[in-house]
């Protein structure tokens, strides 16, 4: 099968990343406890989906969307392992200090990802870039113990997660009508 056969698997990894960060944020914002909603929307969505998209996007040949989908998919099973875990008798319970250096280790893989969208549409710099913010916003506050800044940073991870939301709905509908249905701020 030639590569040019493929769907696009850009949508899925993107609604796996954004629904899961979506969820994931209106829970740091403060509306809503941790809950099995967001734990199995990061196993299943957020993860094992996202995993999948990047597969395929080595099969076409797309460095950039296979290490941004199969690390940001295994991202998502590893922040649910650190929840299960110790709760499962399996680990100590990670500190929020330590979570935080976990989250500013992301947060500099992102940026260096961020660097890679340069070329790429406006709306995919934007995921990229509010993400690397977040993943700032969401270090800082854990190891400084900042609960004001961890609100905050849900507020911003709702924003990031919608970009991610929007650009895959776009792609979508932007590929099944071949026009633009909704703009990305495409390159040339």
């Amino acid at each position: 099968m030639q590569s040019s056969s493929l769907a696009n698997p850009g949508p899925l990894g993107l609604l796996g990343f954004g629904m899961t960060t979506i969820l994931l944020n209106i829970h740091n914002a403060g509306f809503f406890p941790l809950s099995s909603v967001i734990l199995s929307m990061g196993i299943f969505y957020g993860g094992i989906a996202q995993f999948i998209a990047g597969l395929i996007e080595y099969k076409k040949g797309n460095t950039f969307g296979a290490t941004a989908f199969t690390s940001y998919g295994m991202f998502w099973i590893a922040l649910v392992g650190l929840l299960f875990l110790p709760s499962m008798g399996l680990a100590e319970a990670t500190s929020p200090e330590f979570l935080g250096v976990f989250l500013a280790i992301w947060g500099i893989f992102t940026f260096f990802m961020f660097l890679g969208t340069f070329k790429a549409n406006f709306v995919l710099q934007f995921v990229f870039g509010s993400l690397t913010v977040l993943f700032a916003l969401l270090a800082i506050g854990n190891i400084t113990g900042n609960a004001a800044l961890l609100k905050f940073a849900g507020f911003e991870g709702i924003i990031c997660g919608a970009s991610a939301f929007y650009l895959a709905v776009a792609e979508i509908l932007n590929e099944q009508y071949g026009k633009t249905v909704l703009p990305i701020g495409q390159r040339g």
